[in-house]
């Protein structure tokens, strides 16, 4: 299973054409299981530039796979990631992503992204990747 990132959806969504929203579509025409999470989805609506977009987003993503956070210990592994980051001087710049990892890790997904701080936080936790 994959989580995709806000990072492709934004693309995707403006039709922006380039190796990772065609890998997107790709996923899309073969019926790959993919899916969001919470913070994905707050990031994606709270881009919108009108609220019949917001409308027509929010339609859209609620029909999608929303994978979770498991509880009160997911939030302190979260900071721990951050946390063990600072330590190795990488700065994460969005608490989000430190989430958004979490919640590969915990569901055993593959983070599919266009974010260099996910690549830089695979320098200190393992990631898999699509």
């Amino acid at each position: 299973m994959i989580l995709v990132d806000t990072s492709i959806l934004i693309d995707y969504f403006r039709g922006i054409e380039n190796k990772h929203t065609r890998k997107f579509q790709d996923l899309i025409d073969h019926n790959i299981p993919f899916g969001i999470n919470y913070f994905i989805y707050q990031e994606l609506l709270q881009g919108t530039k009108t609220i019949q977009d917001y409308k027509k987003l929010k339609k859209y993503l609620d029909t999608q796979i929303f994978y979770n956070l498991k509880g009160l210990e997911s939030y302190a592994e979260a900071a721990l990631i951050y946390f063990k980051c600072r330590k190795k001087g990488i700065t994460v710049k969005s608490t989000i992503d430190v989430l958004i990892v979490q919640t590969a890790i915990e569901n055993d997904l593959l983070l599919f992204h266009n974010d260099k701080d996910f690549e830089n936080i695979a320098k200190v936790v393992k990631i898999k990747f699509y």
